[in-house]
């Protein structure tokens, strides 16, 4: 059974992504390591942008439907059944998938797995064998990024810059509620903003034991997601008004 997935695994994103990121490899003027990280991180997120978008909108429309949320809970606290009843139709008249943005975070799982394996064994000259026929292979793949960070080993300001990354990703998805003084102890709004300095935490820690070209990827991927759920939330606010 193991062996199986591993071979789906190895088949359908292992070996796809290494053979991507070396083909940009070799188109590359000077043959960048990191330029060619950057480009097939743009590109992964691009093509789960629609995924994305609906996580987003997922995301904000439960928060959107909080006080409602909170109404049910109240009136039903001593019903579980009605309660949890309630609550299913109120996501199904206001048409949010709950579970959206929980796909989004288990598609990117098994992808960050595949990114790492990529980043840890794709530069030992071994690995070039599992290359498709019509990809060019290099005599060597030089990690060197820009000609000063080796992306094969660990870096502090990668990881660091990660956090940062995260940190801001993070706090950008807090409600506007969440933001401002209330008389109401909210334990949700309070694990929320926990979580703005605890993901950025353990992602520097993580990071910190990783080859840096993960530190990259993690970087560029943040500041896309940034920008996005920027001109998400624009769009949104715009169309409240």
């Amino acid at each position: 059974m193991f062996e199986f997935l591993a071979t789906i695994f190895n088949n359908f994103l292992y070996y796809p992504l290494f053979n991507f990121l070396i083909l940009i490899y070799n188109y590359l003027p000077g043959h960048d390591f990191g330029l060619a990280i950057i480009i097939l991180t743009i590109i992964i997120r691009i093509v789960l942008y629609p995924i994305s978008v609906k996580a987003l909108n997922s995301q904000k429309a439960i928060q959107k439907i909080q006080p409602q949320l909170k109404e049910i809970q109240e009136k039903y606290k001593n019903d579980k059944e009605n309660q949890t009843k309630e609550i299913l139709n109120l996501y199904k008249r206001e048409k949010i998938n709950p579970f959206g943005g929980l796909f989004l975070a288990l598609l990117q799982i098994p992808i960050l797995i595949a990114l790492y394996y990529v980043f840890w064994n794709g530069l030992k000259s071994e690995e070039l064998n599992h290359l498709y026929s019509f990809i060019s292979s290099p005599e060597q793949v030089n990690a060197i990024f820009f000609g000063l960070i080796d992306l094969s080993k660990p870096n502090l300001y990668f990881a660091l810059l990660s956090g940062v990354v995260q940190f801001f990703q993070t706090k950008m998805l807090l409600p506007q509620n969440s933001k401002n003084k209330s008389k109401d102890y909210d334990i949700n709004s309070v694990i929320q903003k926990q979580m703005v300095y605890i993901f950025p935490f353990i992602t520097v820690v993580i990071l910190l034991k990783l080859p840096s070209a993960l530190g990259l990827y993690w970087t560029v991927s943040g500041l896309f997601s940034i920008l996005q759920q920027h001109f998400i939330f624009k769009d949104k606010n715009k169309k409240i008004k």
